[in-house]
């Protein structure tokens, strides 16, 4: 294996971010789901919506909530999956397979989104959920890596990396794609550059997807247990590390801050789009459009560039959970705010608040968690602990939300249950701070 601080595998590793990230911009964000809203949209001649209803599987549902459940429910699969998985692949030592994998499922869910028309909604939704699928697994492997390639004090700085990268591929992805659907009326099918958008994305990702597989190291197996099958063996390990955890206090009560600060944050980032497009209206009293909603995420892309950087850096002055108590705070001014924005130029101003926080948040969590560990070689099952933990807090977080939606009619409502999940959080997080105080006393 190569040595922690060599740089090559850091970038290398931090390039799988490069990679991903144009999923989760064009597919999750921006692109797929503002298509998404208007082949399910049935609008009269002024373009009001008039219908606005998907029929699934014998029931009806808001297209926006039903969006929300299939996210969710992608994130629940993974949630079940993920702790057997990386705990085999810890056992193995080949998480660089299942990341791989993953990878490849995702990008092909991606190029099969293509074929994604207004007569083909379901099919549309199940390579979605895949791409979901794919994507969040192929997280749990690749976040696995950071404790084994970056010493403790190189961590902050490298998972900021890992999200610039991701932040500055995505953009310039986004960029080709908004030029093919800006110019939808040079060609006879208006949907084809939308949909030629997702394949890009899917070849994006598998191909830029390649450069980690290549360099990341295999991984070390874990202690073998010739008397346990694969899957017993999983379970034997996830008992243990869930042991571990609950006997190392300050680590558990993170996480539970974690998971509900995650409610929060993960399901304003998926849910940004869709809102935009339901709720923020224009001066002629239409909606936002696809070109307005692009817009929007990527003020909050570039600027999350630098809110990650920005992260790290304070983090090393003031601490790592006082700055994540910090932007918590910040998350909940930002519900507060967005429940009142109607107009799109404080949608725009918005966007950029989050992006300041939305890239710190997600990198400094992930070094905070990782620099917490007890030193391992079960670090794919360790990191499994935490992928799981947000994955549910997704899928409660969207499923609150789509829930929400559908009782009251408006997603403002929603918005007004998030503030509840980031202040238990910081509720948590404070409790966190306090502890670790008083261990420094003792």
């Amino acid at each position: 294996m190569l040595a922690p601080s060599n740089k090559k595998l850091h970038r290398a590793w931090a390039m799988y971010d490069w990679a991903n990230s144009a999923y989760n911009l064009v597919i999750t964000s921006t692109i797929f789901p503002a298509y998404y809203m208007a082949v399910t949209s049935l609008k009269d001649g002024n373009g009001k919506v008039i219908n606005d209803e998907v029929v699934l599987l014998g029931h009806s549902f808001k297209n926006g909530a039903l969006f929300d459940y299939t996210i969710a429910f992608a994130y629940f699969i993974i949630a079940l999956l993920s702790p057997i998985l990386s705990s085999i692949a810890d056992y193995k030592g080949n998480k660089k397979m299942f990341m791989q994998f993953f990878c490849t499922l995702g990008s092909l869910a991606c190029m099969g989104l293509f074929f994604f028309k207004r007569e083909t909604v379901s099919w549309g939704l199940l390579c979605s959920t895949l791409a979901a699928i794919g994507y969040c697994g192929s997280l749990v492997f690749y976040n696995a890596y950071l404790p084994e390639i970056a010493r403790k004090e190189e961590r902050d700085k490298l998972s900021a990396q890992g999200y610039s990268y991701g932040y500055i591929g995505s953009v310039l992805l986004q960029i080709v794609c908004l030029v093919l659907v800006l110019n939808a009326a040079a060609f006879s099918d208006e949907s084809f550059p939308i949909r030629f958008s997702f394949l890009l994305v899917g070849l994006w990702w598998l191909g830029f997807g390649l450069i980690p597989y290549f360099i990341l190291p295999k991984g070390q197996p874990a202690e073998q247990h010739p008397e346990y099958n694969l899957l017993t063996n999983g379970f034997k390990e996830l008992k243990k590390i869930a042991t571990q955890i609950k006997q190392l206090k300050v680590l558990k009560t993170y996480l539970i801050a974690f998971f509900l600060y995650s409610m929060g944050v993960q399901t304003v980032m998926l849910a940004a789009t869709i809102f935009g497009s339901s709720e923020i209206k224009k001066a002629d009293g239409s909606l936002l459009g696809m070109q307005e909603l692009i817009t929007t995420i990527l003020i909050i892309q570039l600027v999350a560039i630098a809110g990650a950087l920005l992260m790290a850096k304070l983090s090393s002055l003031w601490g790592n959970f006082n700055v994540l108590l910090g932007v918590v705070i910040i998350w909940i001014g930002i519900c507060i705010a967005a429940y009142y924005t109607t107009t799109p130029t404080e949608f725009y101003l918005l966007a950029a608040v989050v992006g300041l926080v939305m890239g710190g948040i997600q990198s400094l969590s992930r070094s905070t968690y990782s620099k917490m560990m007890p030193v391992t070689q079960d670090t794919t099952s360790y990191f499994s602990f935490y992928d799981v933990t947000e994955k549910v807090a997704i899928v409660l977080g969207m499923f609150t939300f789509g829930l929400v939606h559908e009782l009251t009619g408006t997603m403002r409502n929603s918005i007004l249950a998030l503030i509840m999940f980031f202040a238990l959080g910081a509720s948590f997080l404070i409790y966190v701070i306090l502890i670790t105080k008083k261990q420094s006393l003792s």
